[in-house]
C-alpha cells in the first residue's frame, strides 16, 4: 500500500481561516530539492510558522498547543497556485489525514487524493459553523466518513454530505495510489490482454 487506509476518521482540527493559501505558502519552493515524500512536513507553512531564525512564531495555528488532531480546516480556495505536489507531501508528512475547506483548486485535490490526504469540500455555510465550534472549543471533535461521505460533529450530530469521485474514493478505501491499482488488478489486465488481437 502507498498509504494508510482511510475509512473514518475522528479527530480534532486545526483551523487555518486564511482564504486563497497557495502551494508556496504550503511548501515554499526552496524546500523542493527532495524527491522522496518524507521530511516536508517540517516546513509545512516554513514562512508562517517560523521566524528567519527558525523560532517557532507563537501566534501561528501550528504553533498552538491548544490545537491538535489530524484534520486541517482551511479556508477558501485551498492549495491555489503552482502544481507542485510536494505541498500535498508535506501536508502528509505532519500527520493530516484530511483537509476540510469550502473550496480547493483541483490540482491541489488531485495531488492530496494521490498521497492519502482526503480533501473534503463543504459548504461555505458549514466550513464557518467549523471555525466557529472550533474557537468554542479547541477540542471539538469532527468525524470524516468517506463511504457514506459525511462530515460529522461529534458532540451535536449535525452533518453535511461530500463529493468524491468514484475511483479516487475506493483508492482511499484501500490505501492505494494509481501504480497500486494498476498492480492490484494486474491479472484482470493480463486476461483482458490476451483477448486482444496482435
Amino acid at each position: 500500500m502507498a498509504y494508510d487506509k482511510f475509512t473514518i476518521l475522528k479527530s480534532s482540527a486545526y483551523p487555518l481561516s486564511i482564504e486563497n493559501v497557495d502551494t508556496d505558502q504550503i511548501i515554499p519552493a526552496r524546500f523542493l530539492k527532495a524527491t522522496e515524500r518524507k521530511g516536508f512536513g517540517d516546513n509545512l507553512f516554513r514562512d508562517w510558522r517560523y521566524e528567519a531564525d527558525g523560532t517557532p512564531k507563537d501566534d501561528f495555528v501550528l504553533n498552538d498547543q491548544k490545537y491538535s488532531g489530524k484534520i486541517l480546516v482551511g479556508g477558501r480556495n485551498f492549495g491555489s497556485g503552482s502544481s507542485r505536489e510536494h505541498a500535498a507531501w508535506a501536508v502528509y508528512d505532519f500527520g493530516f489525514r484530511c483537509v476540510i475547506s469550502s473550496f480547493f483548486a483541483d490540482i491541489f485535490k488531485n495531488n492530496c487524493l494521490n498521497v492519502g490526504v482526503l480533501p473534503v469540500q463543504v459548504s461555505e455555510e458549514f466550513s464557518l459553523k467549523i471555525f466557529n465550534a472550533i474557537e468554542n472549543d479547541p477540542r471539538t471533535e469532527i468525524k470524516v466518513d468517506l463511504p457514506n461521505q459525511r462530515v460529522t460533529f461529534v458532540k451535536t450530530g449535525e452533518s453535511e454530505p461530500f463529493n468524491i469521485n468514484g475511483y479516487k474514493k475506493e483508492n482511499m478505501l484501500n490505501g492505494f495510489d494509481d501504480i497500486d491499482y494498476l498492480q492490484n488488478i494486474e491479472e484482470d489486465i493480463q486476461e483482458f490482454a490476451k483477448t486482444r488481437p496482435f
